[in-house]
């Protein structure tokens, strides 16, 4: 079973530091886990995840049980040996492709039928399944199955079905769970869904807050699906104020900077994102005075890494942004070379966020963070107003900051 110990806490916010023990070693928390939806980080090889420091990635389970499939992951002995992959590793439940392939879905009771995109066989993924075949890619942490819905959809009344269908999932999830043999080495995570109705949220909060003892942690699910930031943060922090104090809270599909350090704040655990590397594959790279689109002509003649400080082998061995400028989207060593830029600062962030809390000092990290990464630009209104309520005021003692409606950081 993991063993989860909170270490320290910040004394404004609800941001902690905790050490999450699972069977492939120790992941320190808040972290960030790197998205390698068919067991690899597209550009990189598992040698080279684990040479930046990364201890916990993830693996999504519906993409895998149709390629390779379970079968061939049985033989090779699970998705860490598939893969080469010593550290840990979470596995998505597949419950997010009820959305983002909704047009090949159809939701029943029993579970998720699905018209596979690659060969049109229909497979009908239920709760127990999903179960399964997480067991058999062997994740340190496994996922429920939930009903998930677009957050932008209007119709409260499949909102409410899908959270209610959630706990009912997680109910089966765990029986098939603890009937398998598995709970000493792979940990379930419920997964909170409501949508965007706060009085839903509770209820499923309540509901599976219940189930405690039967999981190793609980996700906040459902958002990042283009509903308003305002509306966005006060889900979270709802869940994160709610959620047990002696479990990891993971908040799914999260991966902007000033998200990411928000939900630290909140109180959230655990994020993970495919933003840092696709946008790498679209020639931007992420830094701590905003993203760095090095498409842009004017970085032709900028002899300068990425970021000088920067620790990664990238910005270490002075690739410069000209250099970036010449291939970048051109040639496959560019990707490469800014999806590792990216990841290291993904981790740098939260890193820091790590040191601050033990240090004392978050929320000065998060003056200092959101006044280098907005800089000219302005600070999101929905970040000042989420930091305000964990008693942060970015704004105090300043007059010269300005602030705009916007969602996140200008790219250069």
């Amino acid at each position: 079973m993991a063993k989860f110990e909170v270490l320290a806490k910040c004394h404004t916010t609800r941001a902690r530091v905790s050490r999450l023990t699972l069977s492939h070693g120790i992941t320190p928390l808040p972290t960030f886990m790197p998205v390698a939806t068919q067991a690899a980080i597209k550009g990189l090889t598992a040698q080279q995840m684990e040479s930046l420091g990364v201890t916990l990635i993830l693996n999504n389970t519906y993409h895998l049980n149709l390629r390779p499939g379970v079968q061939i992951l049985g033989e090779a002995g699970g998705a860490h040996k598939f893969q080469g992959w010593h550290k840990n590793l979470l596995t998505d439940s597949g419950g997010f492709q009820l959305v983002s392939l909704s047009k090949f879905t159809k939701i029943t009771e029993q579970g998720a039928l699905f018209e596979s995109p690659f060969t049109g066989e229909p497979t009908m993924l239920t709760p127990e399944e999903s179960m399964s075949i997480q067991h058999a890619i062997g994740g340190d942490i496994i996922m429920q199955l939930d009903d998930v819905v677009s957050s932008m959809t209007p119709d409260r009344a499949r909102v409410e079905e899908a959270m209610e269908r959630s706990v009912r999932w997680l109910d089966r999830c765990i029986t098939y769970h603890n009937n398998s043999g598995k709970q000493t080495t792979q940990n379930l995570f419920a997964i909170v869904q409501g949508g965007l109705d706060s009085e839903l949220r509770d209820r499923c909060l309540t509901q599976m807050i219940e189930r405690k003892n039967d999981v190793a942690g609980f996700a906040i699910g459902g958002l990042s699906g283009g509903e308003e930031k305002d509306v966005f943060w006060r889900i979270v922090k709802q869940c994160a104020e709610r959620l047990p104090d002696d479990r990891p809270r993971y908040c799914m599909g999260i991966g902007f900077a000033e998200d990411l350090l928000v939900c630290v704040a909140l109180g959230v655990d655990m994020a993970d994102c495919v933003f840092p590397t696709r946008t790498a594959r679209f020639g931007v790279a992420l830094t701590h005075r905003g993203p760095v689109n090095l498409r842009l002509a004017k970085y032709a003649y900028d002899f300068e890494p990425i970021d000088p400080d920067c620790p990664c082998p990238t910005c270490s061995a002075g690739t410069s942004r000209a250099m970036l400028y010449h291939v970048i989207t051109r040639e496959t060593a560019a990707a490469h070379a800014v999806t590792m830029h990216n990841i290291v600062f993904q981790a740098r962030v939260m890193g820091g966020a790590r040191d601050a809390i033990l240090n004392g000092t978050f929320p000065d990290y998060l003056r200092t963070f959101f006044a280098n990464y907005f800089a000219d630009f302005g600070y999101p209104q929905w970040c000042v107003n989420a930091l305000r309520s964990v008693g942060v005021d970015l704004l105090e003692g300043d007059s010269k900051i300005k602030v705009n409606k916007g969602t996140g950081a200008k790219w250069e």
